[in-house]
């Protein structure tokens, strides 16, 4: 079944980085979109970014729109949230999900947790 193990968060100050990482499995990952939500305390979840397969195509949130880059290495099944210049606003749980076309997949990995503080 289809499976997403995201990885890279932690803690950072304002204006720090942090790369993120999802490994998918059960299904052809190189076929389809891959895509980066966030959810923040008390917030719904939130679109942030984008990848088109083959990544011929890249989508930003305009909140993270010139900080945040995504990427995508077919070989390793593996899809990149690279967050530069962080703001506290930024603070949230990251998922990464695959586009099917018109939907995401039922199933949601556990996330990995962004907090920039100082």
């Amino acid at each position: 079944q289809v499976q997403f193990v995201e990885s890279g968060g932690g803690l950072v100050q304002p204006g720090g980085s942090l790369r993120l990482s999802c490994a998918a499995s059960g299904f052809t990952f190189s076929w389809y979109a891959m895509r980066w939500y966030r959810q923040a305390p008390g917030k719904e979840r939130e679109l942030v970014a984008t990848i088109s397969r083959a990544a011929g195509g890249t989508n930003y949130a305009d909140a993270v729109k010139g900080r945040f880059t995504i990427s995508r290495d077919d070989s390793k099944n593996t899809v990149y949230l690279q967050m530069n210049s962080l703001k506290p606003e930024d603070t949230a749980v990251y998922y990464c999900n695959v586009w099917w076309g018109s939907s995401t997949a039922d199933y949601w990995g556990q996330g990995t947790q962004v907090t920039v503080s100082s």
